[in-house]
């Protein structure tokens, strides 16, 4: 079975973990999901069943947007709720006092990633190394912040909504809001509303071909030398430029690279969808 969807990851399951109640669900061994969510975490994940599991890499899932709250005066390691070791009282602020340092991360932003994250240090995922309590260097990266918003403010929860680039650490963006505030705190909920057009609508089948960030191309050679895998000219593309495109046949959709006037295979044969 081949099909895309978005799935509702619950709390406190990690993202993983939640492929096997999927596998058991829809009754296959092979399941991928894009885009990972921390075990504390809710909401949409995307998920690919057969075939359409390798094209996550070529799905258009930006901007993303998340709900969370910020619990001040808490602090974690991990910036979130599974760590937390210390809970103290901090002074309330204004509402404004708040959306002005929220609008002040709108645009790029450059900072650190969370220490407890899947980010590989030297082949080890960083989260790895902290858990054991080694040092844990990381790169800083740049994201991009399209809008940030406060939803409510009830001391000492701040509730807020954020549309970023993908890539975006919230936990991070939480602990800078803090930091600006000069106070400790840590998330202490987080739901991720959508992934580009991808939300959760219970479960059902997403055509993955109108959801795809790379252009179509136009391929009017013989089409079985795609059925076959062969060898393909680059002047029987209609766009001959450098770039990946999305092909259709008749039976199957491929993706290749035209490059230096060379075409090359990404993926072939990738069945069409049908709606189940």
């Amino acid at each position: 079975m081949n099909r895309l969807f978005v799935v509702n990851k619950p709390i406190f399951r990690s993202s993983n973990s939640y492929m096997g109640y999927v596998k058991r669900k829809y009754g296959t061994k092979k399941v991928g999901f894009s885009g990972t969510l921390d075990p504390f975490a809710t909401g949409c994940l995307i998920v690919a069943t057969g075939v359409y599991t390798k094209l996550f890499q070529y799905l258009d899932k930006t901007p993303k947007t998340y709900r969370a709250t910020l619990w001040l005066g808490a602090n974690s390691p991990s910036l979130d709720i599974e760590n937390v070791d210390s809970i103290k009282e901090v002074h309330s602020f204004t509402q404004q006092e708040i959306r002005e340092v929220l609008t002040s991360l709108e645009g790029e932003l450059t900072y650190y990633p969370p220490k407890f994250s899947a980010k590989k240090i030297g082949g080890k995922r960083a989260y790895e190394l902290a858990r054991k309590g080694k040092e844990v260097e990381l790169k800083t990266i740049t994201s991009t912040i399209y809008k940030i918003k406060l939803l409510h403010y009830t001391h000492p929860f701040i509730h807020f909504e954020a549309t970023v680039s993908e890539g975006t650490y919230i936990r991070s963006l939480g602990a800078i809001i803090a930091d600006r505030l000069g106070v400790d705190a840590t998330l202490s909920s987080l739901h991720r509303i959508h992934e580009g057009a991808f939300r959760f609508e219970e479960e059902k089948a997403v055509n993955p071909f109108t959801h795809l960030a790379i252009p179509a191309n136009l391929y009017r050679g013989d089409e079985n030398y795609l059925e076959l895998g062969k060898k393909l000219s680059v002047e029987y593309f209609e766009n001959k430029e450098d770039g990946i495109y999305l092909i259709e046949t008749s039976n199957f959709f491929a993706i290749i690279e035209i490059h230096g006037g060379q075409v090359s295979y990404k993926l072939n044969r990738i069945p069409k969808f049908e709606e189940n």
